[in-house]
Order: C-alpha cells, then structure tokens, then sequence
C-alpha cells in the first residue's frame, strides 16, 4: 500500500511539473507574441454614417481663397459667384492679413492692399439680399446654400518666401495686419523683426496659438522650393525643424497637403508622409488639406475639401477640420517623377464636367479597412510613406488586411489615394494604434546649433530673401 502510494504521488508531482511546465512555456510566448502583434486601425471615419437613415453628407467646399481685399484679381462678388457657380457647399476667404467677415461686411482695410484701388480693382461686399439669397440657395435657383466660414486669415503680408499659415479665429478682430512678424516685449529678439521663411512660420504659430485659434501650414512645397529640390520633402533636418513645430504648437492641426494647380507643391504630399511619421510618435495627428487658393476663377475648380458632416454649418465646417473627416481633391496635379507615389502622368480638368473620384466610404473592421469608390480607376495605399498596395478600383469594394502585408505591425499609418480620369482624392491618416504611450515632447530636447540659429535668422530677413527671388528668375 504505502509502495503504491509512493507511486501515485510521484506519478502527480511528475504531472503537475510537466503540466506546469508546458502551460508556462504554451503562455507566456503566444501571450507576448500576440501583444506585441496587436493594435487598433483608428479612422478619423469612424462616426461618419454612410448610408441609410441619417446618412451624412458629402460637403464640397474651400478653405483658402482670396479677394481684392488683399492679392486677388476677382472681387470679393465675382469671387464668391464664381465658386457658387462651381457647386460648393462652404467656402472660407482667407486674405492676407484679413480675418474673414461675413460676406455682406466690410473686413478690416489693410495697408499693404490699398494699390487696387490704384489698379482700379472693386473692393466690395455682397448686399445684404444677396448674402442671404447664396447662403440660402435661393440665388439663382441653385436649390442649397453655400455656408460663410468666417475668421479665416492667411496669416502675413509683404512676404517673399510664402511661409504662409492659415490662421483661423473666434473673432474679426484678431488677425488683421499681422505681418508675419511678433513685436517683442522690453527685450530684444531678433525673431520679434523677421518674418521670413522658417522663422516666420514659427511666428505665426506663435501668434496663432496665443489667440486661441486653430490653423494649418500653407504650400509648404512653395517655401521649400521642394519642386526644384524634391530630396527635401524627406531631409531629416527640415522634417524635424517643421516636426518640433507641430508637436509644439496644439493650435497647428495640419498642412495643405494639395495647394491649386500643384505646379510647386507637387511633393508636399511625400512632406506629409514625412510629418506623419515624424509626429505621431508624439501622439500628434497631422491632418492634410486640400485648397483653390484662388486667385482669378480657372483655379476655382483646382484643389479642394469634401466634408463629411451630418449637417452644412459653419459650426459643423469647423469641427470638422479638426476631426480630420472629410478628403482632399485635386483636378490639376503633374505627374511625380521622383517618388512612387503617384499619378505618373500629369492631370489637369479644371473647367470640365468630368466628374472627380470619390470615396463612398471607409470603413474599418479588425485589421482590415474596406472602401467603396466611384468614378476612379486606381486606388493605392501608403503607410509609411511608401506605397504598400496597388489595384484596380471600380463599384466594388476593395478590401486592405494588413495581416496579409509583411511589417504592418511597425506602420504608424495607413492613407489611401484614388485616381480616375476626374484626378485624384485622399483619405486622411488612419492611425494604427498598438498601446505604446506617446513619447514627452521636451522643447529643450531640440533646441538648434547657434550656426543653424543664426543661418535661420539670415533666411529669415528681407534681403536675404530678395536675393532668393533673384535667382529663382534668372534660373
């Protein structure tokens, strides 16, 4: 009995070791593998309802557009006819220099802008019978209004080298005049004097986000020169000197990712690839915009925004911006030669009835996102600022499953782009979410060499970038 005993109890102890043992070594990997191998797709679509009872709308429309109430060839009328005619739902005047007032007020008078007058340029407002008729949709039977987005300003005058933000405000008041420069308190700065290039855009920031305002960085592309030096988009000195600024400033939620007719700012579309992977570590989104900034009526029908909203307000226009729901279009694109993200081939239908590519929805399950096209051709993903699949698109849904593609675990996003003979639409970031806390921004962390200070503050004046302009003319 007792031999038996010794027996049964050495036959458990071996058991429960062997059971123990395998059940740690069966635990503790498939529990790490499937940690570190997990996360979630956050869509800025998520809450957007596509169909059926209380579907959403799809709301064309414009955020940076001009007047001869700063640098624009059409008045304030003309303007507002002319994009009225095109079908948009909203639209923002942002000029120079001049926070956006409703359309039958007078903005604030500036300076730099009284030369129209000299050129013989109206400098009007929409009667007030007007104004309510195109807001209503009333105005030649167009059957929907076009909502006034007001505060709108492109921030800076008299600038050379386009460091242009689209500041947008609570008030009419804030804003107007402001030069591109921050008047300094007692003590001397040179950065309080100049408003050029980087320094510049670091100010109106600055100016931005002390007035409790929201904006985004204008034709980065156009600053850069990016189109006669593509390799920039990428550099790892401009992508963390613009990186530091967005992670720093909460006000700035973004960058015009298509600007007009696209002829300089070509690669600012790779820029944002860049920034994306330069800030979300930080837990900072980078939302794309897509804006006309029009200036005579053919580029009206360039670049532009659809808004995904349960309702056309300006209230719901502004949300909006910052949620990130809603695509960036552009009828007028040349073709990239430098990076793969495409088109390859140059795009320009501005002026034409030919319908321009959109997505019906996005929609996200698990690992995989799902989306519904019309009048596209070609769809592509990129994440991590390389193109990660391409296919054909038509009524069908096409499906990504990021468990299909090798490295997804290490993407910290993923965008589509679909061309049609129309031109070509973006979605926003889709942020892939696997728990890691976003890193501590410490501004003391990135702070720059004294040479590169001083070489910023030489770009930064006048004269430096007068001589700039000079030779871009003769080359």
């Amino acid at each position: 009995m007792k031999k038996f005993l010794s027996v049964l109890l050495s036959v458990t102890l071996i058991l429960g070791v062997c059971f123990g043992l395998t059940a740690a070594a069966a635990d503790e990997p498939e529990d790490d593998a499937s940690e570190s191998a997990d996360y979630t797709i956050v869509s800025p679509y998520e809450d957007v309802v596509w169909s059926g009872d209380g579907a959403w709308g799809a709301y064309r429309g414009n955020l940076h557009a001009h007047t001869t109430w700063s640098d624009a060839d059409l008045d304030l009328q003309t303007m507002i006819n002319e994009y009225y005619s095109y079908g948009y739902d909203f639209l923002a005047l942002t000029d120079h220099a001049t926070t956006g007032v409703p359309w039958n007020k007078e903005p604030k008078h500036v300076s730099p802008y009284w030369y129209q007058y000299l050129l013989g340029n109206k400098r009007n407002v929409l009667s007030d019978e007007d104004f309510a008729a195109i807001t209503s949709g009333t105005y030649n039977d167009r059957g929907y209004g076009m909502t006034c987005v007001t505060g709108g300003n492109e921030l800076n005058h008299l600038t050379l080298s386009k460091n242009h933000v689209n500041g947008f405000f609570k008030t009419s008041d804030v804003g107007n005049d402001f030069a591109g420069y921050l008047i300094g308190s007692g003590r001397f700065s040179p950065e309080n004097f100049v408003g050029e290039n980087e320094v510049g855009i670091s100010n109106c920031l600055k100016y931005v986000d002390d007035h409790d305002g929201i904006c985004f960085i204008n034709h980065p592309g156009d600053m850069l020169d990016s189109n006669a030096h593509p390799d920039v988009v990428t550099d790892p000195e401009t992508v963390s000197y613009f990186g530091n600024l967005l992670v720093k400033y909460d006000s700035c939620i973004g960058m015009e990712v298509l600007n007009e007719v696209n002829t300089v700012t070509r690669y600012d579309r790779v820029f944002w690839d860049s920034m994306l992977m330069y800030c979300l570590p930080y837990g900072k989104n980078v939302i794309g915009f897509s804006n006309t900034d029009a200036h005579n009526k053919l580029n009206c029908d360039s670049s532009f925004e659809v808004f995904m909203m349960e309702e056309n307000t300006e209230e719901k226009v502004k949300e909006t911006m910052e949620t990130g729901s809603f695509f960036c279009v552009s009828r007028c694109l040349p073709g990239n030669d430098v990076y793969e993200i495409g088109p390859k081939e140059d795009i320009d239908v501005r002026g034409t009835d030919i319908p321009y590519p959109m997505f019906n929805s996005v929609t996200v399950e698990g690992h995989k996102v799902t989306v519904t096209a019309e009048n596209a051709t070609e769809i592509q993903w990129i994440a991590n600022g390389k193109v990660i699949m391409k296919s054909e698109i038509g009524s069908e849904p096409v499906v990504l499953d990021l468990d299909t593609i090798e490295g997804s675990e290490d993407f910290l996003y993923i965008r589509a782009e679909i061309l049609g003979e129309g031109g070509i639409t973006l979605t926003q970031a889709l942020i892939i979410d696997n728990g890691t806390a976003p890193l501590e921004f410490n501004e003391s962390e990135h702070e720059i060499s004294l040479i590169k200070r001083i070489e910023l503050l030489i770009r930064a004046t006048k004269f430096y970038e007068i001589i700039v302009e000079i030779y871009r003319e003769f080359r």
